[in-house]
């Protein structure tokens, strides 16, 4: 399928909003407001509003079907790690291991169980002192470690906790994490 999109900002997010196939109504219009931004300038600029993309990522530990969760200040929630693209940046996964690496320490993520988006969600970001309210276009992976022991939070506000998917659906408030994880939870080995 043909997608327009900017040259500089279009290819990639094209290419991997027309590989996903959204579950359910609400992921299917999240998927559609996702594909609109594809004309934009730079759809990962966030001073984009109302809604700018933003890619993030579930670390799990598949031999002891752990997940990683990190405490967001600023949604005071505990969420999976991720975030705005850098300037330049364009490819999603790419952002979601730099994040991922930023935020953990951990140096050896990689895509699990493959490269492919494995859920698309629009986001609402409360006001801050610089910002509006705004909404995230966040395009999730799954990446896993090997090291889950050398997980190391980016700063101290921002702790870091190895949890069962079970553990974690309890231990969130958003219930599109609640998704992420039950996709998780469908292709973890058994116990």
């Amino acid at each position: 399928m043909v997608t327009t999109g900017s040259p500089s900002y279009g290819p990639d997010l094209a290419r991997l909003l027309d590989d996903h196939r959204p579950q359910g109504p609400e992921e299917t219009a999240d998927h559609e407001r996702a594909r609109s931004l594809l004309g934009a300038a730079d759809p990962w600029n966030r001073g984009t509003f109302p809604l700018h993309f933003t890619a993030s990522a579930l670390i799990v530990h598949p031999p002891t079907r752990r997940v990683l969760l990190r405490w967001h200040v600023r949604q005071q929630a505990w969420l999976q790690v991720g975030g705005h693209g850098d300037p330049g940046e364009t490819r999603p996964l790419d952002i979601a291991l730099r994040e991922g690496r930023e935020e953990t320490g951990l140096a050896d993520l990689t895509p699990w169980p493959d490269a492919a988006l494995a859920h698309l969600v629009v986001v609402p970001v409360p006001a801050s002192p610089v910002e509006p309210a705004h909404e995230h276009a966040d395009l999730r992976f799954l990446l896993s470690t090997g090291t889950p022991d050398r997980a190391r939070p980016e700063n101290p506000a921002s702790p870091l906790e190895w949890l069962t998917v079970e553990e974690a659906v309890q231990r969130t408030t958003e219930d599109n994490l609640r998704e992420t994880l039950a996709r998780v939870a469908r292709l973890l080995p058994p116990a």
